[in-house]
């Protein structure tokens, strides 16, 4: 059985990837394991200048997951061009850059020149910061705005556009319409859910940010409804991810629509989680009795 898979941008030997932020840009990761086994790569946040993140603490584990208020911390487009994106490329996979911003033209700078790099073979955006021209909400949770960034980002752009969905919004098949209305040739989803924790002994927030995103096991359902609801809103590649750590949980998200995954949090405890998974995935699909390769025709 042949675990490729064959996405704009992204030819994969098999269907995992890391997923942004939680993989940096590889070069730790490399020292416990060859990353020619991954399917692709998806980076760190890349932004126009260098940001050095949100105070700290900045993580904080739940119950089943944890919360994390990073603040996209990244060394800047320029140093990311001359140093990091030049290390993955010595590497037989597929990158996918992900990109984030304060103002449409951020992320216009951003895509446009990463595009024309050559050192990435498609573009994930993250629609989850914060608009400063429009008060502070999410691009991602007004439909308009998904539409008319990717629009806009598409124009500039010479590699295939992923956008990532934020759940936080009252309906992710508008979100997805819209991006795909836009000219997106794929979908990312999903991104962190908001939460917050208290310390029982200040009664205060523990995250210095107040609030953060929430990763890990306990969003894997929620994440399983809206990778299922987007497949049968809209007709492109979907990535999907959202608690994955094990071949199993890769299995439902297949079963639910997506075409890939990505897994995040599970890297903090298990940094070869990628490749032991794409090892035990085979052996798990044909126990499951599931046609992996005939899924279109069972309505995925």
């Amino acid at each position: 059985m042949s675990l490729a898979v064959n996405l704009p941008g992204l030819n994969m030997k098999n269907p995992l990837m890391p997923a942004s932020g939680c993989f940096g840009f590889g070069e730790d990761y490399a020292k416990w394991f060859d990353l020619n086994e991954l399917g692709a790569i998806a980076t760190k946040a890349i932004t126009v200048e260098k940001r050095t993140g949100n105070a700290t603490p900045r993580t904080v584990e739940t119950p089943h997951g944890m919360l994390n208020a990073i603040g996209l911390q990244n060394p800047g487009l320029a140093v990311i061009l001359q140093k990091k994106l030049p290390f993955l490329r010595q590497y037989d996979i597929p990158i996918l850059a992900n990109v984030a911003g304060s103002t449409e033209e951020d992320y216009e700078t951003v895509v446009k020149a990463l595009s024309e790099s050559g050192l990435c073979d498609a573009i994930e955006v993250n629609i989850s910061c914060p608009n400063v021209k429009e008060g502070g909400i999410a691009f991602g949770q007004d439909a308009n705005k998904i539409e008319e960034l990717t629009r806009r980002l598409k124009q500039v752009s010479r590699v295939p556009l992923y956008m990532k969905l934020s759940p936080n919004v009252t309906s992710i098949v508008d979100c997805a319409k819209a991006a795909v209305a836009g000219g997106a040739d794929g979908l990312s989803l999903i991104n962190t859910l908001v939460g917050m924790r208290f310390s029982p002994t200040t009664g205060t927030p523990i995250l210095a940010n107040g609030v953060g995103g929430l990763s890990g096991g306990a969003i894997l359902p929620v994440a399983l409804r809206m990778v299922y609801e987007v497949r049968n809103s809209v007709n492109v590649p979907i990535i999907g991810m959202g608690g994955i750590d094990k071949s199993a949980d890769v299995l439902e998200f297949l079963q639910a629509g997506a075409d890939a995954v990505a897994v995040g949090t599970a890297h903090f405890k298990q940094p070869t989680i990628c490749v032991d998974i794409a090892n035990e995935l085979e052996e798990t699909i044909t126990g499951s009795g599931w046609a992996w390769n005939k899924r279109q025709e069972v309505g995925v």
